[in-house]
């Protein structure tokens, strides 16, 4: 082969390479444009569809087109008979939803649905979809409204009703009010929106749904640093020219996730900040996206990238200890010790831990002071907490040791099995508030309480899979094949999917052989953070999931406090949903948008 057609061949590979890295080429992408009209805003208020309007169009030629009136067997209100020109009369004898929604789904299958304000059109046809028990086909959705929200300025036209925008790209068709007319005004809507982003470097149907304006022509420029990434879950490491990690971030499949970055539907100004200032990607390619998610936290805690906000100080963490000394208290530390003591935590914040502190505090009367108090106390005189009932006082001589060994042996139990004493006596509390009127006080012992179930479940749930020194796990994956992972002391040690028709006893040896080697330690968290253990224990509790070999007991507390959590996370959940009557920001109305 002579040196020039070598260097065509590698030509022609590389633009096809190029092409399956950036994705669908929009000229290859069959599109339905699809319009509705209805006698309503609202499937679920009872509105129904009284006319269906589609064109198919792939390359820029019309394929085919579909219309019918459905008979919505229910009176057309005046107003909307006035702006569709669709009467009662009209619709008489048309099919009914039920015989025009599976013909417009043939005629749409293998497509990608567009339409101008999408979520109305696509929730109408889902909606009746579902009530007539048919599965929803997997269509990849195109909202032409949306999109040219992205694209188009004040001087382009006043705003992007499907009439002003079919005005200013010189539509062949005026929008009507009539489903078939209003989907050909969309398919040059569409054409347009098309031919200008393609001036943008926009050329694939993945580009063309994250297109954002707020995505530099610059930061398009880089995405050749995705090239040469699989298709493959593992993490990614974005660096600068000096080769310092800027940012850590995890994903399925590492080419789309990157190419995402530089073709904008990763919008955030600060992520555009970090692309502007990255010279490359690093892809570290994983076994299961578990395996990914574990690598992920361990890089940002190894590396601190400046661009990430979560994960990156996994050391700056707080425990409630229990002492083991002949008074014992409860104090605030920062880490574990083998010291024999019992721990509650880790609290990702100080606040949060005081809440918790403050809980036990309320319930059980052992000493807050850190003096060391010798097995035969006396001479002092009780301090404030002592004469308001809150304290034992062994400092004074008030309390022999067996009386406050066993309020400790309770307190102990507390921490580590049954949870009720401090939840019934806080309930009580504030029931007794609430009554009194005071309810700012009953709210503060409410969060208190909060905190400490919270803390006690995480500890228990923790503490029950570190004990272990080796869970092996597996799962079917959704592509038939099984992923298993090996935990050793809370941390994943190894993982790795079984090839089809390999010996699957065989695999899980290897696979135990070769896992990194995890020591115990004290404490609820010993071998890894409690973000890396948690997200281990959500897999192994998924469903689907088949416990190869456990060595120890894996077992939590029946009278634990996970089981108090959904109360708390209930009253958060109602809590955040709330919007206070000056901050309107956060309330929407359901209404069909204007055409």
């Amino acid at each position: 082969m002579t040196s020039s057609a070598a260097r065509e061949t590698s030509s022609r590979w590389e633009s096809q390479r190029s092409f399956d890295e950036l994705g669908r080429p929009l000229r290859d992408i069959t599109f339905c444009v699809v319009d509705l009209e209805t006698t309503g805003g609202s499937a679920e208020g009872g509105s129904m569809i009284t006319e269906i309007g589609a064109v198919k169009v792939r390359g820029g030629e019309v394929l085919g087109e579909f219309q019918t009136l459905v008979d919505p067997r229910t009176e057309i209100p005046a107003f909307i008979a006035v702006l569709t020109g669709i009467s009662n009369a009209m619709v008489a004898g048309a099919p009914p939803i039920e015989s025009a929604l599976p013909s417009f789904l043939e005629f749409a299958a293998g497509t990608v649905l567009v339409a101008h304000n999408a979520p109305f059109d696509v929730g109408f046809l889902r909606y009746f979809a579902e009530q007539q028990g048919r599965a929803w086909p997997r269509f990849e959705v195109l909202d032409t409204a949306k999109l040219a929200r992205r694209v188009i300025t004040r001087d382009d036209a006043p705003n992007c009703k499907l009439s002003s925008l079919a005005k200013a790209f010189k539509s062949g068709t005026t929008p009507n009010h009539r489903a078939l007319s209003d989907a050909r005004a969309t398919v040059d809507v569409l054409h347009g929106l098309m031919e200008r982003l393609g001036g943008l470097g926009v050329h694939t149907l993945e580009e063309l749904q994250t297109f954002s304006s707020r995505v530099t022509p610059a930061q398009r420029r880089k995405r050749h640093l995705a090239e040469g990434l699989p298709h493959a879950p593992g993490v990614y490491l974005f660096r600068d020219e000096r080769q310092r990690v800027l940012y850590v971030g995890t994903s399925r499949d590492l080419r789309s996730r990157v190419r995402s970055y530089f073709t904008a539907s990763e919008t955030r100004s600060r992520m555009g900040e970090m692309v502007g200032i990255a010279s490359s990607v690093d892809g570290i390619e994983c076994a299961t996206p578990l395996e990914a998610e574990v690598r992920e936290l361990r890089l940002i805690a190894e590396h601190k990238p400046r661009y990430n906000r979560r994960s990156r100080f996994p050391e700056r963490v707080h425990f409630v200890k229990l002492t083991r000394e002949p008074w014992p208290r409860l104090s605030l530390v920062r880490r574990v010790l083998d010291d024999d003591a019992d721990y509650l935590g880790p609290f990702s914040s100080k606040k949060a831990a005081e809440k918790c502190l403050a809980a036990l505090h309320d319930t059980f009367p052992v000493r807050q002071c850190s003096d060391r108090i010798g097995r035969k106390p006396g001479g002092t005189s009780p301090c404030v907490l002592a004469e308001m009932g809150r304290c034992l006082s062994p400092c004074d001589g008030s309390v022999d040791e067996a009386t406050y060994a066993a309020v400790v042996r309770q307190l102990r139990d507390t921490l580590l099995r049954r949870p009720d004493e401090v939840v019934e006596a806080i309930n009580a509390k504030m029931a007794a508030l609430a009554a009194d009127e005071r309810f700012e006080e009953a709210g503060v012992h409410r969060d208190r309480l909060a905190a400490f179930v919270r803390a006690a479940a995480r500890t228990q749930r923790l503490s029950a899979l570190t004990r272990c020194p080796e869970v092996v796990a597996a799962r079917r994956e959704d592509d038939g094949r099984w992923a298993v992972h090996v935990v050793r002391h809370g941390r994943l040690a190894a993982a790795g999917v079984i090839p089809s028709g390999a010996d699957a006893n065989g695999y899980v040896v290897t696979l135990r052989a070769s896992a990194e080697t995890v020591g115990g330690a004290p404490g609820p968290v010993p071998a890894a953070t409690a973000e890396e253990t948690e997200k281990v224990l959500r897999w192994l509790e998924s469903p689907g999931i088949r416990l190869v070999t456990v060595d120890g007991e894996w077992t939590c507390p029946v009278g634990g406090a996970t089981r108090h959590l959904a109360v708390h996370d209930a009253v958060n959940q109602s809590r955040l949903s709330l919007v206070p009557f000056d901050d309107r920001r956060g309330l929407s109305t359901v209404h069909r948008p204007a055409r």
